[in-house]
């Protein structure tokens, strides 16, 4: 369907940008990791745009959420734009990612400036792409020419010679994106060599094209050909060819730091310029966007454990992600892996701790892992599902919050030819009941159908400690209350963890069952899986208990009942 162009820079276009860029950079996903080479050749910065701007995107369908469905309870454009800002910064995976909500930070600063406007007009857009430009190159350490930056840069310098409303200033902004990416390779010798343009830039045009569609309805050609409108060394425009695949043993970086580390840190920015200069000293590739307390820590290093010390001095880090580069990595050495065949089946599951991971893994599942308060996005999904090599995926969710996410994953991976049915598991117990009786010999069909039976028939409950006073189903809770979920739902609100998850159980098995299932966090009380067993084995004759140790898992308690 033809996009409805916007007028003018609002809420509403916020909105409409960054899903035509989620669209934009999820169709261009993995044509831009295939010429990822620099800085590090890891093959992954299409996926770490389209990660960050997922989280972009979901961060303002939150806050239209939060204002209604009526269009004239959209929100102000200050509030859409603060929102896509804050969740690109949360989210932002890799170099490229970084960069890019550090992009995005900067256009929101001046579409924010007034919190009282409805709407941006041309100029005010020509002055967010100038913003955006500026303190992205300000964030990264040691700029590079030939990279993103240059792009950005390209665009704003186009951008500021333009009059006209905000579709005359998208498509200037594009096109000089455009002639720059086309430029990258003579800029960098590591691109010319492998004959690819600038992966960072080339999602960059990505985003500038959906820019263009918001305000013109038009989805520009380099978006649908791969080509770029470039102009010559004469003035006169063309059309230049540019390599958008392939990456040879030329391509890669030797001798380069072993480590990528991220995270998130609150710290003030005295604080923040003392880390970079810490930093910067421990590795290359530094990147630190972000402020108002709030910032994202991207860089290389030898040794990931002084660079997360650095943060520590600095402030509070959080959401550390250390990722090795790894030596036998095809990206690193340059050599072709052999051709590994395909499973004929596979299971995908989300889980919540470390310990669920070890349980899943040893019955053949592929995971992945969902912290506390880091629920996966699609494409890490998308990700595991191709890390499984298989023609036929069961996925599980595990997590009834996680349903669209999961069903826009399979709906990918089936755009690629793998055949996904997706169980809808509310919960680790009712996958691990699932997984119970999987049997990759039996036909597909026959296979989910078991799966759901089981997992259907498992109901699943969970204890935790409230955060904050609010209104339950059970009555008020106040924070530090323990409370007992069953089927989502709060039922049981107490003082004590065992006690509340003995009324939980008795619960739960009143309407019978044969085997319950005890899944322990962390910080649950050493002696509740030894008092829970005993009760089953004394009140309910022929009920069947397993425990298992989840790790860091958010809830002190999982409890399953088939």
């Amino acid at each position: 369907m033809p996009q409805v162009p916007q007028t003018f820079f609002d809420a509403l276009a916020v909105r409409t940008w960054c899903g035509l860029a989620l669209r934009a950079l999820g169709r261009a996903r993995e044509e831009i990791d295939a010429i990822n080479v620099y800085p590090v050749a890891d093959g992954d910065t299409g996926t770490n745009l389209y990660l960050t701007m997922e989280s972009a995107v979901a961060a303002v369908e939150a806050v239209f959420d939060g204002h209604g469905t009526l269009a004239e309870r959209k929100p102000p454009l200050a509030d859409a734009a603060r929102a896509m800002a804050h969740g690109a910064l949360i989210g932002a995976r890799g170099n490229s990612g970084t960069i890019l909500a550090q992009l995005l930070r900067g256009m929101a600063q001046v579409l924010a400036a007034d919190g009282e406007t409805a709407h941006t007009d041309g100029e005010g857009l020509r002055l967010a792409l100038r913003r955006a430009a500026d303190s992205a190159r300000h964030a990264v350490a040691h700029p590079v020419e030939g990279t993103v930056l240059s792009v950005a840069s390209a665009a704003a310098d186009a951008a500021d010679g333009t009059e006209g409303d905000c579709g005359s200033v998208a498509r200037a902004a594009y096109g000089g994106a455009c002639a720059a990416l086309a430029a990258t390779p003579g800029q960098l010798a590591v691109l010319e060599r492998a004959g690819v343009v600038d992966a960072g830039g080339r999602g960059l045009v990505a985003v500038l094209a959906a820019l263009v569609e918001t305000f013109t309805g038009e989805v520009p050609v380099f978006a649908a050909h791969a080509r770029v409108e470039a102009v010559p060394a004469s003035g006169s425009p063309g059309v230049a060819d540019v390599t958008l695949c392939g990456d040879g043993p030329e391509a890669v970086q030797e001798g380069g730091p072993a480590f990528e580390v991220i995270y998130l840190l609150e710290a003030d920015d005295s604080a923040v310029t003392r880390l970079r200069q810490r930093l910067d000293a421990l590795g290359d590739s530094l990147v630190v966007v972000g402020g108002d307390g709030l910032w994202n820590v991207h860089v290389h290093v030898d040794d990931a454990g002084a660079a997360v010390e650095a943060g520590v001095e600095a402030g509070r880090p959080y959401r550390i992600r250390i990722t090795h580069f790894g030596l036998g990595d095809v990206h690193t050495t340059g050599a072709e892996r052999p051709p590994r065949e395909r499973a004929q089946r596979a299971v995908v599951a989300v889980v919540p701790g470390e310990g669920l991971a070890g349980l899943y893994g040893e019955a053949g599942a592929t995971t992945v892992l969902a912290r506390p308060g880091e629920p996966p996005a699609s494409g890490e999904l998308v990700a595991a599902v191709r890390r499984a090599h298989a023609r036929e995926v069961v996925l599980l969710p595990n997590d009834a919050e996680l349903r669209h996410t999961a069903a826009a994953a399979a709906e990918q991976a089936r755009a690629e030819g793998i055949r996904v049915a997706l169980i809808p598991t509310r919960s680790a117990v009712q996958g691990i009941a699932a997984l119970a009786v999987h049997e990759p010999e039996r036909r597909f069909d026959e296979d989910v159908v078991s799966m759901t039976s089981a997992a259907g028939a498992t109901r699943y409950a969970e204890v935790a400690v409230a955060e904050r006073q609010s209104w339950t189903m059970a009555g008020i809770c106040q924070a530090g209350d323990v409370l007992g979920l069953v089927d989502g739902d709060v039922a049981v609100i107490g003082a004590d963890v065992t006690a509340t998850a003995r009324a939980v159980l008795d619960r739960m098995l009143a309407a019978g069952g044969e085997l319950v299932t005890l899944v322990l966090g962390d910080e649950a009380p050493v002696s509740v899986a030894d008092i829970l067993e005993m009760h089953v084995r004394e009140t309910y004759l022929a009920v069947d208990t397993v425990v298992y140790r989840g790790g860091r898992q958010g809830a002190l308690l999982l409890i399953g009942v088939e």
